[in-house]
């Protein structure tokens, strides 16, 4: 597993992406078994993804087997993971970023782990003030985007545009597979309890 001191220095990295810390690609080793030894990241972060679909599914009325739910989202769960760095890898490769790719990849797995604790915070958020919910997931929406944005200008170089075309790289297939597994679990229209 990761050790504490492997914890701290991602979590660090991570969360310097969103203060546009030149430094904060340097808490991430660039090479490919570091790539490969962020995607425990996933592990990690599994109970607060839990946790965070269950608060979901508790202010929702659904007459879905739990079974199903759990096995949906812990499918959503691994392919949305792993989509963009499958992804990423071919568009790394065409445009010559492969000597950045591992770097870039584990940063955005590192990232995963505070950001599924503030998307954590933004649904108790929605519980308490539920007239606002819609300028809360817009609000934290745009903090994911902004962190994905900042991320892939730091790490890789490259300018707002091509930032903003490899975020709908990432975010079109990710939205299209919670699309499928909601229309799955018969959650398309259903309004909160």
């Amino acid at each position: 597993m990761l050790s504490s001191a492997e914890i701290s220095r991602g979590m660090q990295g991570a969360l310097g992406f969103l203060q546009r810390d030149p430094a904060a690609p340097l808490s991430f080793d660039n090479s490919m078994a570091a790539c490969l030894r962020s995607f425990r990241v996933m592990a990690l972060a599994a109970p607060l993804y839990a946790l965070y679909r269950a608060i979901f599914y508790a202010q929702i009325t659904t007459t879905i087997d739990e079974t199903d739910i759990v096995l949906a989202e812990g499918l959503r769960y691994v392919v949305d993971w792993l989509l963009f760095p499958v992804i990423f890898y071919e568009v790394a490769r065409r445009r010559g970023w492969l000597d950045r790719y591992p770097r870039y990849i584990s940063a955005l797995n590192w990232i995963n782990l505070p950001a599924i604790g503030i998307a954590i915070l933004g649904l108790i958020l929605k519980s308490l003030i539920p007239a606002a919910g819609d300028i809360i997931d817009l609000a934290f929406q745009a903090l994911f985007f902004y962190w994905f944005l900042m991320t892939t200008r730091i790490v890789l170089g490259v300018n707002w545009a091509i930032a903003a075309v490899l975020l709908v790289v990432d975010w079109v297939p990710s939205l299209f597979l919670s699309l499928l597994v909601a229309r799955y679990l018969g959650l398309l229209g259903v309004a909160p309890a």
